[in-house]
């Protein structure tokens, strides 16, 4: 094969795991936003180089914006190439795209190709892999879920990791969106990621699973935080085998008073938060979640939190939109101990 190669994405995809480097050539911002799960960030011209060379382009002419463009482009690959890629052997395989034009890829790909690399270029770039993405998440593979279900607390997501840990395929959508899923769930120092990078995550963790082995989900809603999962993925979810975790209330609180320690060490966050909820509880009732708050009343608070909004509200909704959560599989935890958590995970990944 001649060197460098330009095949679109239905050629690489079967290989895209034998790449030993993927190489997003784009700028920061435009990698920040989305890219293919395990690039790196090489960027032929930066944010502010490409705001000069595309001004120049729409301005002057596309003659001087590539005079502008080339040195700057060159001192950028030679740079990269020094600081990433100089002791790589001559076998060492990249893969490398950029938007979607193949001017930014295409002149790093040059450049690696005459080292003596076999350099692999994305006809169509991050814009062709982005419309295969969107296409599989709308149909997506034939994935054998199994949805964990529970009230809040219940340790759904404590179930989901250890399910992980011990060999069970798992599709965690809240640790890929950073948000533990409820008004509450916004997690400190760690921002969201973008829809698309959502997207981008859920598609690279459904092409990985083997179709004969069972994957385990929680029963999330169709927005986690900021983030909506894929209709075609709900739709799938929802129509899956059920999973539900029982454990008593005081213990729930106990686990919620583990998980969310930052909000039992900032009421003045946590009182930010039950402020959303002013319209369904009503102005006395936040002022009284508030007053317990502020009093260090954390256990009691969290009580009444489940009692009086959490647990109505998956009651009204479980059985509404998860349609075999009738005949669900009960499992039961008697305590919140790692111990606990990998007896239910192997019962689980043994059956």
């Amino acid at each position: 094969m001649k060197y460098p190669a330009v095949l679109g994405f239905a050629d690489i995809l079967p290989e895209l795991d034998r790449f030993d480097t993927i190489i997003d050539a784009r700028s920061e911002s435009e990698y920040a936003l989305d890219h293919i799960p395990g690039a790196i960030s090489c960027p032929v011209l930066n944010d502010e180089e490409r705001v000069r060379v595309g001004t120049l382009y729409k301005q002057v002419g596309a003659f001087e914006a590539k005079k502008l463009g080339a040195p700057l482009v060159a001192a950028n690959v030679a740079r990269h190439i020094e600081t990433l890629f100089a002791d790589k052997p001559r076998e060492w395989k990249p893969l490398v795209y950029c938007w979607r034009g193949g001017n930014r890829s295409g002149s790093m790909a040059h450049i690696l190709a005459r080292i003596g690399w076999p350099v692999v270029q994305l006809d169509g770039g991050y814009k062709a892999y982005r419309a295969h993405v969107a296409a599989a998440l709308g149909d997506p593979p034939p994935v054998d879920f199994r949805v964990v279900c529970g009230t809040t607390g219940s340790g759904k997501s404590r179930l989901l990791e250890t399910l992980d840990r011990v060999g069970a395929q798992v599709l965690d959508l809240e640790r890929l969106a950073a948000h533990r899923g409820s008004v509450l769930g916004h997690l400190p120092h760690e921002p969201q990621p973008t829809q698309k990078m959502f997207e981008s995550q859920i598609w690279d963790r459904l092409r990985r699973f083997d179709p004969a082995r069972p994957v385990f989900v929680e029963s999330e809603s169709k927005k986690v935080g900021n983030l909506r999962v894929p209709d075609a993925v709900m739709e799938r979810m929802r129509a899956a085998p059920c999973i539900s975790v029982s454990l008593s209330r005081p213990n729930r609180v106990r686990l919620l008073m583990e998980d969310y320690t930052h909000f039992c060490a900032d009421p003045a966050a946590l009182n930010g938060q039950l402020e959303h909820l002013v319209q369904l509880h009503g102005r006395e009732k936040i002022d009284a979640w508030h007053r317990m708050a502020n009093g260090g009343q954390m256990a009691e608070l969290v009580d009444q939190l489940l009692v009086e909004h959490y647990d109505p509200a998956y009651l009204r909704s479980i059985d509404r939109n998860f349609v075999r959560y009738a005949q669900a599989r009960v499992v039961e935890l008697n305590d919140i101990a790692a111990s606990d958590f990998d007896a239910v995970a192997k019962a689980l990944h043994g059956a």
